[in-house]
């Protein structure tokens, strides 16, 4: 059954769009909305003469603009059922075939990638950085460190949140993980260990293998982090570096007290390790109030501290930047680190960010609201459908960890994969093996996507429960048992 919008939903939707002319302006308005997920994919929208009286304009003004709409490929007409919502390329334009082989099917539901389709009013930030482009095209358009009104934004985001910092402080990269990228180059060398948490993001740890580094894990529980344990390894192991991410860790969601930050600052002060906090997720904070009391960075208590932003969470992934703010005598490692990978990040993109950036509070809000529709609707269904599989329900963060109750995540993963979901696998979060018991569940699709995913993943649970018994896993088994790469 076809999914309907109202008209006065519309209407509100809209809002005091352009009037000159009026066709042009509601057209616009109807693209940014399905462009940016506000209005659906395959939704039947208004007939001409209900919006015609929701929006008090003449027929001539909806029948030019849904006209307007079909050509651009934003809608198309189906006999005797009416106008309906679509996007140039098809829906399955947003996958990429190495992400994603799988998505020649237009019944795959990809979960395997915790990142949410753009916030209401991003359209708007890149029609501004439109305009403000020409002031930077007489330049040779290069800056390692970034454009400095970036730089001085991301600043004061850090001084609002309590940690005093310069622009110079900051270097904007390709996204966060070139910012890891950038660290290890800077601050390993072949052989050094670096402590990293397992489970943990896979692809930030392979850009420390890449540096030569040696992994050494420590392990985040259910519980959360365990630091007489981690200042035992800290001890024990005199790693060069420990990258951490403690806003809403990735995949667990855990999120690190400030009398936590206080007391791993001072293990890492004793034993001169330098840490790399990585806030990819710090923005994405859902339990009511928390976001304007979230802890103070890590930084705030470990001066020496490496801290890693991206706009790829709090905004959108296409949206490919991120950051590093690290003490000013530090920066001139990092800026011969980063010119042996690239020379900056794309001038265009930073200004949008910029422009994003004086409107944090308003767009946070709204992808807030939807991350919590999100994962409230994914909790419901996993209680419904999947009560034996345990997990906690995080403050923020974009994923469940969830414990099944045998050591058979990655042969359920392949079943459901089968079945049109795909889902991550614990092991592909292990630093050395393990995790079969965990499976990694994003809340970023649709509520209607997310109910039926979870369907089809306790049908692969029953299945592969009743047929399989669980296996000891080497470390990293899993990686490429669905023929997936890890993005996010």
């Amino acid at each position: 059954m076809s999914r309907v919008i109202s008209a006065s939903r519309i209407a509100s939707l809209v809002g005091d769009f352009p009037r000159s002319p009026a066709y042009l302006g509601l057209a616009e308005s109807l693209r940014v909305l399905i462009g940016d997920g506000r209005v659906g994919i395959d939704v039947r929208l208004p007939s001409e003469r209900d919006l015609t009286g929701a929006l008090d304009v003449s027929r001539t003004t909806v029948t030019r603009a849904y006209e307007v709409l079909r050509e651009s490929g934003y809608a198309e007409a189906r006999r005797g059922s009416g106008t309906f919502t679509t996007v140039p390329g098809g829906e399955r334009r947003a996958h990429d075939r190495a992400v994603m082989p799988s998505a020649g099917g237009q019944d795959v539901i990809d979960l395997n990638c915790a990142a949410h389709s753009a916030p209401p009013g991003l359209v708007e930030s890149y029609q501004r950085a439109t305009e403000q482009l020409p002031a930077y095209l007489s330049g040779p358009g290069y800056f390692p460190l970034g454009v400095p009104a970036l730089q001085a934004r991301i600043a004061a985001a850090y001084e609002a949140r309590g940690l005093p910092t310069v622009p110079e402080q900051v270097m904007v990269t390709a996204g966060a993980l070139a910012a890891a990228s950038v660290v290890a180059q800077a601050f390993t060398a072949p052989g050094e260990r670096v402590v990293v948490e397992s489970p943990t993001y896979p692809n930030a740890t392979q850009a420390v293998r890449h540096a030569g580094a040696r992994l050494v894990a420590a392990a985040v529980d259910p519980e959360g982090w365990d630091l007489d344990a981690l200042a035992a390894t800290l001890r024990q192991t005199s790693p060069r570096l420990a990258y951490l991410i403690p806003d809403f860790q990735n995949p667990t969601g855990h999120l690190m007290s400030d009398a936590q930050r206080e007391e791993l600052a001072s293990s890492l002060a004793r034993t001169r390790t330098t840490v790399v906090a990585d806030e990819a997720h710090q923005a994405l904070a859902l339990r009511p109030g928390l976001a304007g009391a979230m802890p103070r960075p890590l930084a705030a208590y470990a001066p020496d501290a490496i801290t890693i932003g991206s706009a790829s969470k709090s905004f959108w992934g296409g949206l490919r930047l991120g950051w590093v703010r690290a003490p000013l005598a530090d920066m001139d490692r990092l800026v011969h680190a980063r010119i042996g990978l690239d020379l900056g990040a794309p001038v265009f993109e930073q200004i949008v960010l910029a422009d994003l950036l004086d409107r944090a509070d308003d767009v946070l809000a709204v992808h807030r609201e939807r991350l919590v529709t999100g994962r409230d609707a994914l909790v419901a269904a996993m209680r419904e459908h999947l009560p034996s599989w345990r997990f906690r329900v995080p403050d923020g963060g974009l994923a469940l960890w969830c414990e099944l109750p045998e050591a058979l995540g990655t042969a359920t993963t392949v079943e459901a994969e089968r079945r049109g979901v795909v889902v991550a696998p614990g092991p592909l979060f292990a630093v050395e093996g393990g995790l079969d018991r965990h499976v990694r569940i994003p809340w970023t699709a649709s509520v209607d996507d997310l109910t039926e995913a979870v369907r089809r993943l306790a049908a692969a649970w029953e299945h592969v429960s009743a047929t399989q018994r669980p296996t000891t896993r080497r470390p990293g088994a899993g990686r490429g048992a669905a023929g997936r790469v890890m993005v996010a």
